[in-house]
């Protein structure tokens, strides 16, 4: 328990610099600090929790109810970048007030305690955007232009429409439409739930087989079906009633006319 505990503190802390000014900083204001309410914020608070995460019998009961992959997600509440800003700025403002106590006009020992402050930043950390898990944004949605294209194509004003999502396109689609709605989510993308329909196995395949996936899209009431264009299915949507509806960033949407659908009097 004590060694996972400790993988997963320095897997969230990457290269383990920050770490240091961190504790740097929480021994500064153990020292330096006398305000009651900021040492509850920046001292308190932060050290409270690493105890807490730390604790084995703790962590053991986190496990047991949340399961291991979610419990990194205590170290969100530890206010690294808070303390780390508020040391910085404490130290500065100590070298003002020194510098107004003697009368001097220059600022020399702040300016170069910021180049320094800047310097440490730079070098304990790494460029966060060369990261393959990170790419730019293709819109203010921050997610991809196919989903919000499809979206908007299939939207019905007024009301819902169920729409058959391909696996890669499923957890961006309820980020933009709340009004589309699919016959599984994120919870079938996500190996530990355990949970993996036949309609996904099917949506997923390598070759997708028109002859098990109508019946199961009409049985789950869907009005819309999106495949990828450059998929190989087998057989022809056209033979099960399916209708071309439209085709957005490489992406076939079939509308299923056998799946009624009402709209809303205007």
């Amino acid at each position: 328990m004590w060694k996972d505990i400790v993988i997963l503190f320095r897997e969230y802390m990457g290269t383990g610099l920050i770490v240091i000014w961190f504790v740097v900083s929480l021994i500064y204001l153990w020292i330096n600090e006398k305000r009651k309410d900021l040492r509850i914020v920046f001292l308190y608070m932060p050290v409270i929790l690493l105890l807490l995460y730390f604790n084995p019998l703790f962590g053991r009961l986190v496990y047991g109810v949340v399961g291991e992959e979610i419990y990194y997600r205590i170290l969100w509440l530890l206010p690294v970048t808070i303390v780390l800003g508020y040391t910085c700025v404490s130290i500065y403002g100590q070298l003002a007030v020194r510098r107004q106590m003697q009368k001097k006009k220059t600022g020399l020992a702040e300016i170069f305690y910021a180049v320094c402050l800047a310097g440490i930043l730079v070098v304990s950390g790494s460029y966060i955007y060369a990261s393959p898990t990170f790419r730019r944004a293709e819109n203010l949605y921050h997610v991809p232009d196919s989903v919000i294209h499809i979206c908007d194509t299939i939207n019905v004003p007024g009301r819902e429409v169920m729409a058959l999502f391909p696996v890669e396109l499923v957890q961006y689609v309820r980020q933009y439409s709340p009004v589309t709605c699919m016959p599984y989510g994120r919870d079938a993308i996500v190996d530990r739930w355990n949970y993996y329909p036949p309609i996904c196995a099917a949506m997923d395949a390598e070759v997708i087989d028109l002859e098990q996936l109508v019946p199961l899209a009409r049985e789950e009431g869907c009005h819309y079906t999106i495949l990828p264009a450059d998929k190989k299915v087998l057989g022809k949507p056209e033979d099960y009633g399916w209708i071309l509806f439209g085709e957005k960033d490489g992406y076939l949407i079939y509308r299923d006319p056998s799946v009624e659908l009402v709209f809303p009097e205007s």
